[in-house]
């Protein structure tokens, strides 16, 4: 079976996914992955992927800045006047 799209090149031979450059990779190895990521979310504090990706969006839509002007002459720290 060949993969179409974002998959294109890869394959599914047997009981390996062959990637384009021809590793092979058992279902054993695609699980190990998948619960690595997932112990990497959970250690982060995300439930899932899709929570991380969400959280990482709002975070990067949050990033407000403040300005303040301050006129020198009316700064005071322990009763001296900045300059």
């Amino acid at each position: 079976m060949d993969f179409e799209d974002e998959w294109n090149g890869w394959r599914l031979r047997g009981r390996h996914l062959v990637s384009d450059d021809g590793q092979r990779m058992t279902i054993e190895r695609l699980r190990g992955l998948m619960w690595r990521d997932k112990m990497e979310l959970r250690l982060k504090g995300y439930a899932s992927r899709r929570a991380a990706e969400q959280a990482r969006q709002t975070a990067s839509r949050r990033q407000l800045v403040k300005v303040v002007v301050v006129q020198l002459n009316e700064v005071r720290h322990r009763g001296v006047a900045a300059s």
